[in-house]
């Protein structure tokens, strides 16, 4: 998990370079809408699927059991689907809005950024469920890695874009930790599909903070 940060450098790499590919053949809408295709797919997915099983979980009343039970269902709901497409949708507007001299520095940073944030739910937070991959990141994390995360982030967002990367990352945190707070008092912990919504969050959030 110290290391989550570079694998968002690694896909900010990959997006940057189709975008450099992608430039002088097709218009810069497509090839957007590109970007966000190629990230979900280099991703599998996984935090989509989390996004979406938490606005289903969201959207359904009942206590703590029924929010975990409405997570584990492999089904999507009407809420679910909503949340995939507003969340999409957003992401590829803000991309697409980004002045093209600082696009390179947001595609490099947004991913970066997001997965530090998985670091920061997960370190000192408690278990929702007993079991799951996120149970077992939960277990494996301690300050050490949070740490490293941290450094990695603020390194790259200071270099590519100066205090303002460090504004950028520093709200995200603030908004991670309120996350944790919610999840916290609401279900006694945190889990896989909470880590993957949080990181898309922080993706669309970190996207429109560089655009303003």
């Amino acid at each position: 998990m110290a290391l989550f940060p570079l694998v968002g450098i690694t896909l900010g790499v990959i997006l940057a370079g189709a975008n450099f590919l992608l430039t002088p053949y097709l218009p810069r809408g497509i090839i957007d809408l590109f970007l966000v295709a190629i990230l979900a797919a280099v991703t599998g997915c996984l935090h989509l699927d989390g996004l979406a099983d938490v606005c289903d979980a969201l959207a359904a009343r009942g206590d703590r059991e029924r929010f975990l039970a409405v997570m584990k269902d492999s089904r999507v709901g009407a809420v679910g689907v909503v949340g995939l497409v507003l969340g999409l949708l957003l992401k590829y507007q803000a991309i697409l809005n980004i002045p093209e001299q600082y696009k390179r520095e947001a595609l490099l940073i947004f991913p970066t950024a997001a997965r530090c944030s998985q670091v920061v739910m997960t370190v000192g937070a408690r278990r929702a469920r007993s079991e799951g991959l996120g149970s077992f990141f939960i277990g494996g994390a301690g300050v050490r890695q949070l740490v490293s995360a941290c450094v990695i982030t603020c390194g790259c967002a200071w270099f590519l874009i100066g205090v303002r990367g460090l504004i950028v990352i520093a709200t995200l945190w603030l908004f991670t930790w309120g996350l944790r707070l919610y999840f916290h008092r609401r279900l006694g912990g945190i889990s896989g599909d909470i880590i993957g919504f949080t990181s898309e969050l922080n993706e669309i959030l970190c996207l429109l903070l560089l655009l303003v």
